[in-house]
């Protein structure tokens, strides 16, 4: 059913907290991946519906659902063709808030994709931009240049998108379009006021149906400053050459933050205010604009997506981070893995390279077999680094099926491929199809429980051996892990606040408010527990008064009062 701004409120007080956000628990579903309940092989919501007791008995705080929206799946869907409809191979609007509602009702609050930077090429505005022709209205909501050479058969530039190839497109009549990304996601003009107008009314329109707060996809991509149409385009060479400092011409302009600053006010006229987190891959030292309060009040920190399982490392990017967090005024966001990058079990089962997730990307090149894969250090390291994340202050992101442990599927036959990295590079990046494989929730049958149908990307048969039905019934799993961390996270969380503890070179300890105290030893060798009792840890304890090499504990102090137990 349709809500107003006036019929958010919820049946919880959970629900009404304006601050939820900033030690939440936030899980994302990809939808096509998640749960296939009419037997087409793609997930859908009717699936997530199914699976919302699931999603309430992991403790978590809000669903973070990537893009649902009718899409011709060039990207994942993250090439839009309505930003204000369901696609009708996951479902209706009726479904959506039919979704909704079955989250709030268990205290689960919805976080949407939003994407920005780019519709597709199918939208009505493009189609309509193609028919009007060069010089018109339609074209300028886009970035259309004239092409080189005598009758503009030549791109405008040499630029080059991210996922490989030409960032032009020509359309057959001497001109171009701009695409930082797929040639079937043309970039806006956002200099447009038709472009800003619109975007407000579609985040009124999720807003009006019960969202929670939005994630901004690119959100550093938006502004743009082209020279006027006739003056030449810096080459890629120049462009590459320029400082990202708030004034090169495609990316984390300083002005973007106008565009932001206009949706905040937006936002702040929902009650509880409307929550933004930005996917904005910047400078540590310029995400906290982002993340400000007159901005969209998160933005998503990657440094320890990044880093490996490393003390030293670790305890330099969260001194860092709260740091950023604090100046802004906002709470950090701590990711390990997500929709983009190789699964955090598997990377933290490689060597050591200085950049975790460049490491992952190259193992993929070797279709998983160079270096050698340790898969149960891997998991072991994975379910450490997780207990001490979700001890932070701060939010944490969860990506769906960490929680069983899995790991990166990395021999997709080339025929199944889908993401158009893989394809645009000519199979130099295999992309990231491997972490998007559907969910396994069954050890048997078809598709693991995923669907009755074969599932959009293959599943490997060693799903079996992590599905949730079989971790369901081993409370040493990686899910009955992941259930008592968040329900004692929801139970001891306070302030924000964070103290050191110094326990050895190779160990990351902290104590929270109240006496909460996590330790996580990253080295090889057993070391000395401290004093306290314990709540819960990634592996279980030899009893001898030591932690295990890769393994976390929380603890609480004897003096802090009453115990509670994991």
């Amino acid at each position: 059913m349709l809500q107003t701004s006036e019929s958010r409120s919820r049946s919880t007080a959970l629900l009404h907290d304006h601050d939820w956000w900033r030690q939440a628990a936030v899980y994302q579903i990809y939808p096509r991946s998640f749960a296939d309940s009419d037997a087409n092989g793609i997930g859908d919501l009717a699936g997530i519906i199914e699976k919302v007791p699931y999603l309430s008995a992991l403790g978590i705080d809000a669903v973070w659902l990537s893009p649902f929206y009718p899409s011709a799946l060039a990207d994942g869907g993250y090439d839009v063709d309505d930003y204000r409809d369901v696609d009708p191979r996951l479902g209706t609007l009726a479904e959506f808030d039919a979704l909704t509602a079955a989250l709030h009702d268990v205290g689960i609050r919805i976080i949407v994709d939003i994407v920005p930077n780019h519709t597709s090429d199918r939208h009505e505005w493009f189609r309509a931009a193609l028919a009007a022709g060069k010089g018109s209205p339609e074209r300028g909501r886009y970035l259309f240049r004239d092409g080189r050479g005598e009758r503009g058969e030549l791109p405008p530039s040499d630029w080059t998108s991210i996922f490989g190839g030409s960032a032009w497109e020509p359309v057959g009549d001497g001109q171009w379009y701009l695409h930082n990304f797929a040639p079937e996601q043309p970039d806006l003009d956002w200099n447009n006021p038709d472009v800003r107008a619109d975007f407000l009314a579609t985040l009124r329109f999720w807003a009006d149906r019960g969202v929670d707060g939005f994630r901004v996809d690119v959100a550093h991509g938006l502004a743009k400053d082209l020279p006027p149409e006739g003056e030449p385009l810096p080459t890629q060479a120049e462009l590459d050459a320029l400082p990202h400092d708030g004034q090169h011409p495609l990316w984390d302009r300083d002005d973007v933050h106008d565009i932001y600053a206009e949706w905040r006010r937006l936002f702040r006229s929902y009650d509880p205010p409307l929550i933004g987190v930005a996917e904005a891959w910047v400078d540590p030292d310029r995400r906290a604009r982002y993340a400000g309060q007159d901005g969209l009040g998160q933005a998503f920190s990657f440094d320890l997506l990044r880093a490996d399982f490393d003390p030293r490392v670790f305890r330099s990017v969260i001194t860092s981070n709260l740091e950023l967090a604090a100046a802004s005024g906002s709470s950090t966001t701590w990711v390990f893995s997500n929709h983009d990058v190789v699964r955090h079990a598997t990377r933290y089962g490689l060597p050591v390279s200085g950049d975790s997730e460049r490491m992952g990307r190259e193992w993929l090149l070797s279709g998983g077999t160079a270096p050698e894969l340790d898969a149960a250090l891997g998991l072991r390291r994975a379910r450490a680094a997780t207990l001490l994340q979700l001890a932070l202050p701060g939010s944490a992101y969860l990506y769906q099926g960490e929680e069983l442990g899995l790991h990166e599927v990395p021999d997709i036959p080339e025929a199944a491929r889908q993401d158009p990295t893989f394809f645009r590079s000519r199979g130099v990046e295999l992309g990231r199809d491997g972490c998007r494989v559907p969910l396994p929730w069954t050890s048997e049958g078809p598709a693991f429980g995923f669907g009755d149908a074969a599932p959009h990307l293959p599943q490997p048969d060693w799903f079996a051996e992590y599905s949730a039905e079989r971790e369901e019934g081993d409370p040493s799993s990686t899910l009955w892990l992941y259930r008592r961390a968040l329900r004692l996270r929801s139970e001891l969380r306070e302030s924000e606040q964070l103290e050191w503890l110094e326990l050895g070179d190779e160990v990351v300890g902290f104590r929270r408010p109240g006496g909460w105290v996590s330790v996580t030893n990253f080295g090889p060798q057993s070391v000395p527990l401290p004093d306290g009792d314990i709540l819960l840890s990634s592996e279980e304890l030899p009893g001898d008064g030591t932690l295990p090499g890769a393994a976390t504990v929380w603890l609480r102090d004897p003096d802090t009062g009453e115990n509670t137990r994991g």
